[in-house]
């Protein structure tokens, strides 16, 4: 049984998509197995909250949780994280399969209407099965976000037949129609008064007949292969960012769409760069001269380049100084601000010398008022 995702997440039922999102990447960072190596508790934790993600993230699956509950996602159309063939293809737990196309609002409607006898309307063969939609989860540096990198992932996954392109039959060429349904899919018996439509019993729904079938796949078109995948990840790419690589998901049976793969990406925290859009700020500390007086300092980018920055005479603690263009990649060939905010060093320890001068400084200082 599924668990609450509100209670998972630690949100309230009217959380907006921003809170949500916001529990998720502090939890999600918190469990992901890369900081829990071999922490089984962890790995199914992690596994729970990207479940719960999953369904509210949904608009129409969050609708679905807050009618009905566990009962929404009964026979396997919910959200299935950590989830793959034969358990998790990945091994840590961050690798899941979305629920494949269902055919949507119009598949419904066209078996709630057959089950009452009526066949017209929506017509023709049934629609073969799309593959479903595989998700990834990468935590990168911030560094990794600003130079762009490449993800790599292995794992095993329904790929279509090359020994018969996907059509499951011996000779490789597509199958003719069912002789039976015509290639409808359906075959038509009357019950008293009412006409009723039902999957063909000779093609099970396909609407195909396979005479002979490929020996490498069985007849469905698919073979389970195990695969590499190498996913770009662009310069300046934003934390909670998804990449989605069209027809690179798990393969359709019987000549059916492939499914997308999708990357979601979270950047891990930096300790000399916070990152606020596509500006960077960090923190600097100076000696009480240097703000007093000015000067020039040199400071080190996230592009591990040495910069020199002048320091302003009378420059304030707290006070953000503004570099151009030394900050992330906007998408766009260019970058934002880097901001520099001023702290201050204070000595634990002065000798007799230094005290001395300071304690002149102090003299002249309230001799003079409205200094500092």
């Amino acid at each position: 049984m599924n668990k609450n995702p509100y209670e998972v997440l630690g949100v309230a039922r009217d959380a907006s998509d921003a809170d949500i999102k916001k529990a998720y990447h502090k939890l999600v960072m918190k469990y992901h197995p890369d900081k829990n190596p071999g922490d089984k508790s962890a790995e199914e934790k992690f596994k729970e909250v990207n479940n719960a993600f999953d369904i509210l993230k949904d608009p129409q699956k969050r609708a679905a949780y807050d009618r009905f509950g566990d009962a929404a996602f009964a026979g396997g159309n919910g959200a299935s994280a950590g989830a793959g063939f034969n358990g998790n293809p990945f091994g840590n737990g961050s690798f899941h399969f979305n629920g494949g196309d269902m055919g949507g609002m119009e598949d419904i409607l066209r078996e709630a209407m057959r089950g009452f006898g009526f066949s017209g309307g929506f017509g023709g063969a049934q629609r073969p099965q799309r593959g479903r939609d595989l998700l990834d989860e990468v935590i990168i540096d911030l560094k990794d976000a600003y130079f762009g990198t490449t993800h790599t992932v292995k794992f095993s996954s329904n790929v279509k037949c090359e020994k018969c392109d996907g059509n499951g039959t011996s000779d490789g060429k597509p199958a003719k129609p069912c002789p039976t349904c015509g290639g409808s899919g359906y075959v038509h018996t009357r019950q008293g008064f009412f006409a009723v439509e039902t999957p063909c019993p000779d093609c099970q729904g396909l609407g195909k007949k396979i005479d002979k079938k490929c020996s490498a796949c069985d007849g469905t078109g698919t073979v389970n292969k195990q695969r590499t995948l190498d996913v770009k990840i662009p310069a300046g790419i934003m934390d909670g960012a998804r990449l989605r690589m069209a027809g690179m998901g798990e393969a359709a049976p019987n000549g059916g769409e492939s499914g997308d793969f999708y990357l979601d990406i979270h950047i891990r925290p930096n300790k000399t760069f916070e990152r606020i859009g596509n500006d960077l700020l960090m923190h600097q500390d100076l000696d009480f001269v240097t703000l007093a007086m000015g000067g020039e300092i040199e400071i080190e980018t996230i592009d591990d380049k040495k910069l020199s920055i002048k320091i302003p005479s009378g420059t304030q603690v707290g006070e953000k100084l503004r570099i151009r263009g030394h900050g992330m990649p906007n998408g766009r060939s260019g970058f934002g601000d880097l901001y520099v905010e001023i702290g201050i060093t204070i000595p634990k320890k002065l000798n007799e010398k230094q005290k001395k001068a300071l304690s002149e400084f102090a003299g002249i200082k309230n001799e003079k008022k409205g200094w500092f």
